[in-house]
């Protein structure tokens, strides 16, 4: 999707976010997440991207939990849960500091970490902050600096924040309700499997206004490029050339090489025939990466 085209779809996903009604938690208490769990053996936690909702690891969780003990996060604002602590400001950092303390507090031995979109950035944050508390991190379909998808190569948190401010305004300022058309197109340009096409599309719809403009402004003015090097666990990235890209293929894997350049052990692969959500799209081919990265 071209850079102007995906501003307006974002803006238009925040018009049509709602603010759902409080649900009931339990187990691990905070004001930015909810974990659930389950299975036995090694663990895994999964972190889902922007809006979505834990059941996007549905497949892959039912196929782990026989031989894995699998934590599925769910972000606070995204997908039916009320924004609670993340109705204003950052989220991605915050978030990672509870997955943190979620480890530490119930005393998970180096678990892996996989992470969507935003999930990967998450990721991130948590294995390049700290460090000895993850096993290994497989980022599925995210770069760590959005800002140069906006700003430019020679981008910088500083130069694009006037950007990321523009399009946070207009995110909050779109009118409620008038954009399921454009939503609808963000999302077929997401996923190549339009049977999961409704269940992405009501993500989007339940979720804060206020919470994606901030995630989403957070993501483009996030730069994790100089931290990489403090991330000591095996890294995994999964990507996709994606569909209408401005770019050629070629161009693309270089940009997305060059931006892992601090991590220079990342194993970074490409996955053909599938949109963003790569374990929707391409399941079977995201399973054996998921099962190589949690046997390496």
């Amino acid at each position: 999707m071209h850079r102007r085209s995906f501003l307006v779809s974002l803006a238009f996903l925040a018009a049509c976010a709602t603010s759902p009604a409080q649900e009931a938690s339990t187990g691990f208490q905070s004001d930015r997440i909810s974990i659930a769990a389950r299975g036995a053996g090694p663990d895994v936690i999964f972190i889902p991207g922007l809006t979505s909702h834990p059941d996007v690891w549905a497949a892959t969780a039912d196929a782990l939990d026989d031989a894995h003990r699998v934590h599925l996060v769910h972000v606070n604002g995204f997908s039916g849960l009320p924004a609670a602590g993340n109705a204003d400001g950052p989220v991605s950092a915050p978030v990672a500091e509870e997955i943190a303390r979620y480890i530490r507090e119930n005393n998970l031995q180096q678990p892996a970490i996989i992470g969507h979109s935003m999930g990967g950035t998450i990721g991130m944050i948590l294995a390049a902050r700290h460090p000895d508390a993850v096993g290994r991190v497989m980022v599925v379909d995210m770069m760590p600096f959005m800002g140069n998808m906006f700003g430019g190569a020679n981008a910088t948190p500083q130069s694009v924040t006037p950007i990321a401010d523009q399009i946070r305004s207009q995110m909050l300022a779109a009118p409620a309700g008038a954009a399921n058309p454009m939503l609808e197109q963000m999302i077929a340009n997401m996923t190549n499997t339009e049977s999961a096409r409704p269940l992405l599309l009501e993500h989007a719809r339940n979720s804060n206004r206020a919470t994606v403009a901030n995630a989403f402004h957070e993501l483009i003015v996030t730069d994790l490029r100089p931290e990489l090097r403090n991330i000591r666990a095996p890294l995994t990235v999964l990507y996709v050339y994606p569909p209408n890209a401005p770019v050629s293929e070629a161009q693309y894997e270089l940009y997305l090489t060059a931006s892992y350049a601090n991590a220079p052990h990342a194993r970074i692969v490409k996955i053909p025939n599938s949109y963003h959500f790569i374990m929707i799209d391409a399941f079977e081919r995201f399973m054996q990466e998921v099962n190589a990265f949690l046997a390496g």
